[in-house]
Parts: C-alpha cells; structure tokens; sequence
C-alpha cells in the first residue's frame, strides 16, 4: 500500500533527512538556506553548472550524499523569478517536492522559505497540503506489488522547517481538513462500481455524522412519494436501487439560509438502451465524480468547523440495460411536475439532477446551488481536460466562482445560456425532451438543469474533463482527481462565512 504521512512542523534545523531547499533564478535562497549552503563552499554551484540549473520555475537540482551536510540528498527546487508567490504556487511546489521525494526515503525536512524569506504560517500549510494531495495512491486491490514498492517505507515522515511552527500546524488544521477532503473524493471515484454501488455510496456518505453533519438518505418509496419520477426513471434498470443523500453542516447563524451543492452521482453509466461503445466503458465508474465532490466538500466544512450552513445532496443511482430499464420514447414526470421525453438514456444525469435540484431548492431554500456533473463528453470537446465548463444564471456567483478556481488552479471557463437554446429541447410530447443533439450539447443539457432552479442563483459545472482520467499534475498522479473540492472551499471560504 501507499505509504502513510505523518506532518511534522518545526523550526530550522537540519536533520538526517532528504533535505529540500527552494530558490529563485540566479540561485538566490533565503536566509536559513543560505547557511545550510554556506557549508558545501562551492560545491553547489558547481553542481548547478554542470546540470544547468539556475533556479528556474519547474527546475530541479539533486545532489546525492552532499559533501559537508549530513544528509543522503540533497535536492533544490526552482521557484523561478522573484515574484510573490500565491498560494496556488506554494500547494504546487509542495507538491513538486514530494514528487521528487526518492522512493526509500523514509523522511524529509523541507526548508519552508523561498528567496525572498521565510513563508508565513498559512504559506507553510499550503506547501503541506500541496505534499499531502502528491501523495496520494490508490493500489487498495493491488495485492502483487513490485519490489520497489515492497522495500519501500511503510510512513514517511515530512518536517517542514519554518519560522513559526507552532503557528504552522494550527493553520495545516484547516489544510489537513481539506486534504482529507480531496482525498475522500478522489477514494470514492477511484473505487470499481461493484464495491460502490448507490446503498454503499449511501453508507460512506452517512460516516459524516462523526464530523457532527446530519444525514439523510432517502430510499426509492419515500422518492416516490416526494414523485421523483426522472431519477427514479434511471435506477430502474439496475438490481441496486436509488438513493438520495441529503448532508447537512449547520456551522453558521442559526435560521440563516444554507448554501446548497448537489452532485450527479451515477454509480455506474453503461448508458442504459441506449447503450455506450465497450471501448473505455470502464471509465463510466466515474460517472459519480461531482456526487464524489459534494461529499469530499462537505467533510472538508465540517473538519475545519466552518462558519456556514451548508447542504450537500447527491443523487445516486446505476444506469444499466435491463427489462426493466426506461426506453427511448418514455416520458417522464418530475417532482417539479414538469415532464421529459427520453430521446437516448444515456442523457440521464441531468435527469437525476433534475429531481435534486428541485428537492434541494423547495425545502431549503438555499441562497445559492451549485451542481457538479460528469455531464457531457460535449464539454470535453470544447475545453479539453483543464478546464470545467462553467453555466450560471447570476453573474455575482459566476464571477466569484471563476476567481476561486483562479486561486486554487480548480479552473473553469464561463459557457453561455439563452433562450434560443431551448428550442433544441423541445418536445413534442412533453414539456422537453432530455438530449437536443450533438450540437450545442453542453449548453443544452445546462438549459434543461435551469428549468428547476426558479430564480434561485445557480451555478451548473461540468466537470467530465476534470473529474475522472484527469491529466496528471504536481497535484495529482490518480485517475480520480477530486476535482472541486478545493475550490467550492474556497468560495465558501472567501464569501459566504460569517
């Protein structure tokens, strides 16, 4: 298995460790790491000529048994031009220290400064967490391993050295939440479709009454008594039947109104009738990322106690062929009392939101919903793996989501809505049919989400670029990102704490 890490934070010192220093171009460090390189004389720089390195962002330098340290490694990571740094860039660079951790290394002590000084408390945490979520493996059912991994640590022990640790591990409480997280969402996408099904999905989400949340799980007799025709509609097919999960983190002023996310959770997504090529087929595990997302966000709110009333509700459900499965021509009636023409099952996470959302909107009358959905390979298409598509009915929250992604490196790009879209989803039938076709595909199943929110301020992310298969990153080596988490906590962070 993955090796365990254990945090440690404390003031400068060498230790026998891995050591790593950080400095910018022209081989500037900061004061402490001036005097740990004061002792290699010129050693340093000659090993930095003769590799090229001159401390350029993204750039590394490993020297082995350095002489005049005690230490087996020494390795230096550029920062690049003497800028200030974020704290998107300070997450990176931890991140891109733990990726270049050698694989026996047991420990490493990390020199929390860049060229321009040492870092603040918060700073410190953030190269934390930015290790914290690098680390990460996923090999739970990898019972032959190679030797390497064998031989290798069974805990790694991470010292960041800094000015203030005391003050440094109070603020890697609220990192460390966080990064439990992430890490939560990232377990739950990566884990095969028949260990979680919608009831065990149901039961991992309900373990967040440890953290003090509430939780309730609706099963499919009391979903059609509330006449959650259009999720229901999807789970029929399947031998695992739905399940809505409501989580409710009540941090905030009591009575005041909550912020509202809900998650696409499709547990599996064979497509139903309409049935998916078998090629990568195997990927549709995936198809709960944003469900995945809500769950990882709440535990987050509720680890570091934030200051907001917060409901989290995802809609669970297996969409598979059987005889017993909705056919293309079925019409459908919500619990909003609306109805859908199904034109192709395999546009069935809008429908499971559909529901959802309606739900969340009329019985708790949120401020704001923000959905998270693997929803269409349509937005893949148009921003490739790095960005989520981003449609939203007011402007305050787009705006305040955009720079939330901007700050955390969670990007998305802001898509269109308009009426004239609605055409496409006409139906003849019914109130709407639930696909309007290849063209504007995206953008379409988005209109079809507004029609149940009212005139509540609402934020639909598409995330089936960033959620699953996601590119690899200082941040992230597993196939399930967790993308989202971070930033959904940050525009809480930022706006909606009191």
């Amino acid at each position: 298995m993955a090796a365990a890490l254990k945090f440690v934070f404390s003031s400068f010192a060498v230790r026998r460790d891995v050591l790593f220093l950080f400095c910018a171009e022209n081989m500037k460090f900061g004061p402490a790491s001036r005097r740990i390189v004061s002792r290699l004389g010129g050693r340093l720089r000659g090993a930095a000529a003769a590799d090229h390195f001159t401390g350029k962002s993204g750039s590394s330098l490993d020297v082995i048994a350095p002489a005049g340290l005690d230490v087996p490694r020494l390795v230096v990571i550029g920062t690049g031009k003497g800028r200030t740094l974020t704290s998107r860039d300070l997450t990176k660079l931890g991140g891109a220290a733990m990726g270049k951790l050698p694989k026996a290394a047991a420990a490493a002590t990390i020199f929390a400064e860049l060229g321009s000084g040492v870092l603040k408390a918060d700073q410190v945490a953030d190269l934390a967490l930015g290790a914290r979520l690098r680390g990460y493996a996923f090999d739970l059912y990898k019972t032959k391993r190679k030797d390497d991994d064998e031989k290798g640590p069974k805990r790694i022990d991470l010292n960041f050295a800094c000015s203030n640790p005391a003050a440094a591990e109070k603020a890697w409480t609220r990192g460390a939440a966080i990064a439990d997280g992430v890490v939560l969402a990232r377990d739950l996408v990566n884990e095969p479709g028949n260990v979680l099904y919608p009831g065990e999905f149901a039961r991992r989400a309900s373990a967040l009454t440890k953290l003090g949340v509430g939780v309730e799980v609706l099963d499919v007799a009391a979903m059609r008594k509330l006449g959650m025709g259009a999720l229901i509609g999807v789970a029929q097919g399947s031998a695992h039947e739905a399940r809505v999960v409501i989580m409710r983190w009540n941090g905030g002023k009591r009575g005041a109104d909550p912020v509202a996310f809900v998650g696409k959770g499709v547990c599996f997504d064979s497509g139903g009738l309409s049935i998916k090529p078998a090629q990568n087929m195997e990927d549709m595990k995936g198809d709960m990322a944003g469900a995945a997302c809500v769950v990882g966000l709440i535990h987050a709110l509720a680890a570091r106690k934030a200051k907001v009333n917060a409901v989290g509700a995802i809609g669970l459900v297996e969409n598979m062929p059987d005889g017993k499965a909705q056919r293309p021509g079925d019409i459908v009636k919500t619990m909003s009392g609306q109805t859908i023409e199904i034109i192709n099952t395999d546009a069935e996470g809008r429908l499971v939101l559909a529901d959802v959302l309606h739900y969340v909107n009329k019985r708790f009358k949120p401020k704001f919903m923000i959905n998270l959905a693997t929803l269409t390979g349509a937005i893949v298409v148009a921003l490739g793996q790095e960005y989520a598509g981003l449609f939203s009915n007011d402007e305050k929250l787009a705006e305040r989501l955009i720079k939330a992604g901007d700050a955390t490196g969670e990007r998305v790009w802001r898509m269109p809505l308009g009426p004239e879209y609605d055409k496409l989803i006409d139906s003849k039938f019914a109130d709407m049919k639930n696909t309007g076709g290849r063209s504007g595909g995206a953008i379409t199943a988005a209109q079809l989400l507004q029609r149940f929110v009212d005139k509540t301020p609402w934020a639909h992310l598409d995330i089936a670029g960033t959620g699953m298969g996601s590119p690899q990153n200082d941040l992230n080596r597993s196939w399930g990102s967790g993308w989202g988490v971070r930033l959904l906590e940050r525009l809480v962070e930022d706006h909606y704490e009191r």
